[in-house]
């Protein structure tokens, strides 16, 4: 598996040195609103650097309310993510993630999980929806609920003219679940990445090989059982489809309707369990460090300690 490390869009040359001192081999950028020659400029440096590139982002053409909820500018927002997956194809990269959420990332005021860290905390009482400098506030963040049809045919149409794009320029696109998934916010349902039903009708519509699986594992905690399936059995499912192309590996205290994201080893998931589950099922794609709680130290204090861990499980559950 490619475990890699996530740097920001103003990425440092000591941050390449930092990914190369913590022994990955791949780092996996984001970007706003990037052009080709961003896109070009950030795989150069990383080469440069003795890095390989997983996986650049463009947060502009990620979680589109004006494509999940068919809001004005739809087909332009389409049109700009075709183009980036064009940008991506010519560069030689093979995968990207896209997000579905029509209202943004769901999140209370922050709380603190073991040694006084600072964490994401969750409790549907008292969340807000925030993407992009935007805030999301219930009870209906668009003026009106919206229906379970209304989604499905809205990413229906999404689906049907990216893919094939996608399939032209050899580009992978991960689909990452809702977060947090299954349940309704701010009048908009959490029915097509939300639940692992959703997912397979999803791919279903999708009919084609560019589609596939960025499974967030702690968004997928996050559900717990509204999700369908546990995380165990859903990674063990798309890997037998061929769909698992990335894993997000992090742990959260509890699932809905209340969680703190924690550190790696201290939620309510058995994450050697996990580990192992990858490597029974050969996972040889993308896999990250993901929402890390702040600990004491500058910001990097806290991917050292997550990758460090993730690194020691992946060598545990292959020996």
């Amino acid at each position: 598996m490619k475990i890699s490390m996530q740097l920001r869009p103003d990425f440092t040359d000591e941050d390449l040195t930092f990914a190369r001192q913590l022994g990955v081999d791949y780092v996996s950028v984001s970007t706003t609103g990037g052009t080709y020659d961003l896109f070009a400029t950030v795989k150069a440096r990383v080469e440069a650097a003795g890095l390989m590139l997983a996986n650049i982002g463009n947060s502009h053409v990620h979680n589109m309310p004006e494509v999940t909820l068919n809001l004005p500018g739809r087909d332009e927002k389409i049109g700009q993510y075709k183009e980036y997956l064009r940008s991506l194809g010519r560069l030689g990269i093979d995968y990207t993630t896209y997000a579905h959420m029509g209202n943004g990332i769901w999140s209370s005021a922050r709380e603190t999980t073991r040694g006084d860290a600072s964490a994401r905390h969750v409790d549907l009482d008292t969340a807000h929806g925030y993407w992009g400098g935007e805030e999301f506030v219930p009870p209906l963040t668009h003026g009106r609920r919206y229906s379970e049809d209304e989604l499905w045919d809205n990413y229906t149409y999404f689906i049907r003219q990216v893919a094939p794009v996608a399939e032209e320029v050899g580009v992978r696109i991960g689909m990452h679940p809702d977060d947090p998934p299954a349940v309704e916010l701010g009048g908009v349902p959490r029915c097509v990445l939300g639940t692992y039903d959703g997912y397979v009708r999803a791919l279903e519509i999708a009919d084609s090989p560019n589609v596939g699986v960025c499974l967030c594992m702690g968004t997928w905690l996050e559900g717990g059982d509204l999700m369908g399936r546990s995380v165990d059995d859903a990674a063990r499912a798309f890997a037998g489809l061929g769909k698992l192309w990335k894993v997000h590996f992090r742990n959260v205290s509890a699932p809905l309707p209340t969680f703190t994201e924690t550190f790696v080893d201290d939620g309510y998931a058995d994450m050697r369990t996990l580990m192992r589950t990858l490597v029974a099922v050969d996972f040889d794609g993308i896999l990250i460090a993901d929402h890390v709680p702040q600990m004491v130290g500058d910001g990097r204090t806290a991917w050292a300690y997550s990758l460090g861990y993730i690194k020691a499980l992946r060598d545990m559950a292959v020996s």
